[in-house]
């Protein structure tokens, strides 16, 4: 086992410095990413990892730990996430995921002061190749580096983003730690929360993107392979997601045949690959990767879906592929968004 290094505040090309968030429903699905991570990553210097613990338990830290053991890496540097309700004393809604992502906002006053560059990952990725091509990736003067998300212009307008406005899938954030600072991104995301009473469309992705449409660097997809690339034809996802502007054909297959990193996003054709029935591309490689994990002889998580969903998913394998794509298209870049619109605008009136 390696002694933390001094953190430098020079950027070091061959020491990348990562950022997780999990609470500990997610740990096993972290140290797994982490796996992967060292796994495809031995000709690194060093791979440092911090991690924004929302409750893991102790059993699940000592696995975490025995993670980076096993590569020979320092220790994960364990950091206590703040609870943004706490925070800011006003009841936050989770409208994705958990409440424990909301602590990467909070990522310029919780991490070492001296961090000029992190890498942030969602705990739904595994590292299918090398990161030193992403962790040198030049920003363009931007803030941060992300992928470019397939949403319609109508999600925009709930965020306070203009039509053309960039959308990007925060699982994966290069971020240029110096510029955040310099600019207050972590007070203007604050105040976006309370701006809009803690009801945000897509939770702290939707803080992110407010606050940093026009600050990012929409890296090739192969950077973050979403599911919803596995799951579609690029026309399909085109006709189903109604995105303005998006990657090019090509730009999508290369993310699909030679990720780097295979982010396991949810969605309502798939299951993720800890669940009993996963059918991605690559639930293979997770799984090659839980088998080296101290979670080796974990069972896989059962399948929680409602007895409705399952009707309707038993619904989607009777109707024709083309009507179930315009019917899913128009819930998504349709309804949703207005729906979140007209309860944003009730909510402002009842105020």
């Amino acid at each position: 086992m390696k002694k933390q290094k001094n953190i430098s505040s020079i950027f070091n090309p061959n020491i990348a410095h990562i950022v997780y968030a999990s609470d500990n429903k997610f740990a096993e699905i972290l140290g797994i990413s982490m796996v992967s991570l060292y796994e495809n990553n031995k000709d690194m210097e060093d791979v440092i990892v911090y991690i924004m613990d929302s409750g893991i338990s102790d059993s699940n830290k000592k696995r975490i730990n025995s993670v980076s053991c096993l590569y020979n890496r320092s220790y994960p540097i364990w950091i206590e996430a703040k609870d943004i309700s706490k925070e800011l004393n006003i009841n936050v809604n989770i409208d994705r995921g958990s409440l424990s992502q909301y602590s990467r906002l909070f990522i310029s006053s919780l991490l070492p002061e001296n961090l000029v560059r992190v890498l942030y990952l969602d705990c739904d990725i595994i590292v299918n190749k090398p990161i030193n091509e992403l962790w040198n990736l030049n920003l363009h003067g931007k803030i941060i580096a992300a992928l470019k998300d397939a949403f319609s212009k109508y999600y925009r307008i709930n965020i306070n983003l203009h039509t053309n406005d960039i959308m990007f899938n925060s699982g994966v954030m290069l971020i240029d730690l110096e510029k955040w600072k310099k600019q207050k991104i972590e007070n203007k995301l604050l105040k976006f929360i309370i701006l809009k009473k803690g009801r945000i469309q897509q939770g702290d992705q939707g803080v992110l993107n407010s606050v940093l449409s026009h600050d990012v660097y929409c890296f090739e997809p192969k950077y973050n392979s979403v599911t919803i690339f596995y799951d579609f034809t690029y026309k399909e996802m085109l006709a189903y997601r109604k995105p303005p502007g998006f990657y090019s054909e090509i730009q999508i297959r290369e993310a699909v045949e030679k990720p780097v990193l295979i982010h396991f996003t949810t969605s309502f054709l798939s299951k993720r690959p800890w669940i009993k029935g996963c059918k991605h591309k690559y639930s293979d490689e997770w799984n090659r990767y839980k088998k080296i994990s101290p979670w080796k002889d974990k069972d896989f998580w059962k399948d929680k879906t409602s007895a409705l969903e399952k009707i309707y998913i038993t619904i989607l394998d009777i109707v024709p592929r083309r009507l179930i794509l315009w019917m899913a298209g128009i819930l998504q870049v349709y309804v949703r968004p207005i729906k979140n619109l007209i309860v944003s605008c009730l909510r402002e009136k009842n105020k």
